[in-house]
């Protein structure tokens, strides 16, 4: 019945042309009204040890902001400077600040920030109070010259110096706030200060301007391979190629992962799962030869018995423009006594 429900809310929310019905209308008049009461009453922002850069997107679920978090850590780093991330940390127990690390475990610390600090060995925090994780983990690592709040753009406690907000190919869906559609807050008529817009789509899907990202398949890793921190091989994304393959993937739009899959020449039996699915069984049998899996499903199985099943894991590809990240550490390294 639940997934019933969420099939038709999704039906709702992506199709433009469609209205939502009177009650969710209803209930977003109330939302909107309860969400402008919040942040009439929040108090200032608090300001982090270092200057702070948001990655965050207007709707529920995700567009890319992991994988964009990813790129920017290793854009930055290509440029000599030493970022560290903060985040709550989806789905894992608890919401006390911790540091991660690679041999953190996924619920403990939340799936994405795993998959972040396994891809780029930046320092990381987690928590719900994200102005402690920053305050932690600047103690923790001095060097650090600025820090990325991913999944932060409505955590209003934390003060920024630039946001960079993303879309995918679904924009804003109906236009409709929460439960009517897709967005957690209004989007404004024009892209808000300090901020820089980024498709990860073929082109904008908003009325915003901003850069598209550059994304593929980078190739993929056996699992020891994988585990090994091996990098990921084309030719082994083209040796799948004629295979029976289960494609699994517990991310926000699944359908893009398998899309690419199949534009590598794989052929592939697709199983879409919910985003963040915990993977506590695992979702093959012992008959799938083969399966592929996203790297944010990885990280949650690692020290789990997989069975006679060869597993492969395959990894995004994103490649940032230029002239975005100079912008955005333009900003940050003039701070303006305004920024919020």
């Amino acid at each position: 019945m639940r997934a019933a429900v969420e099939r038709w809310l999704q039906g709702v929310w992506w199709d433009a042309a469609r209205r939502p019905p009177l009650a969710l209308r209803a209930l977003e008049r109330l939302y909107r009204h309860l969400l402008a009461r919040s942040r009439h009453r929040e108090p200032p922002p608090r300001p982090a040890p270092r200057p702070v850069l948001v990655v965050g997107n207007l709707i529920v679920g995700g567009a890319g902001k992991t994988p964009t978090v990813i790129a920017l850590v290793q854009a930055l780093q290509s440029r000599g400077r030493r970022p560290g991330v903060v985040s709550r940390g989806h789905g894992r127990r608890g919401g006390a600040v911790q540091l991660v690390d690679a041999r953190s475990r996924s619920d403990e610390v939340g799936d994405e920030p795993l998959l972040i600090a396994r891809r780029t060995g930046v320092p990381l925090a987690v928590g719900r109070d994200r102005v402690a994780a920053a305050r932690r983990l600047c103690q923790a690592h001095p060097e650090l010259d600025l820090l990325i709040a991913d999944d932060g753009l409505q955590h209003h406690a934390l003060a920024r110096q630039a946001q960079l907000i993303v879309f995918d190919e679904r924009g804003i869906g109906n236009g409709h706030l929460l439960p009517a559609g897709p967005l957690r807050e209004p989007m404004a008529a024009m892209v808000p200060p300090r901020s820089v817009v980024l498709y990860n789509a073929g082109e904008p899907t908003t009325a915003w301007p901003g850069a598209r990202v550059a994304r593929g398949l980078a190739g993929v890793r056996d699992w020891a391979g994988w585990q090994a921190g091996e990098p990921p091989s084309p030719a082994a994304l083209q040796a799948l190629r004629g295979r029976p393959l289960l494609a699994v993937a517990g991310i926000a739009a699944p359908e893009r992962f398998f899309v690419m899959l199949e534009a590598a020449g794989l052929q592939i039996r697709r199983l879409p799962l919910p985003d963040h699915a915990p993977l506590q069984r695992l979702p093959w049998t012992d008959d799938d030869a083969d399966v592929v899996l996203t790297e944010k499903d990885a990280v949650k199985l690692v020290g789990r018995p997989l069975g006679r099943t060869r597993v492969w894991v395959a990894t995004l590809d994103f490649h940032l423009p230029d002239g975005l990240v100079d912008q955005l550490l333009q900003w940050l390294d003039h701070p303006t006594p305004h920024d919020t």
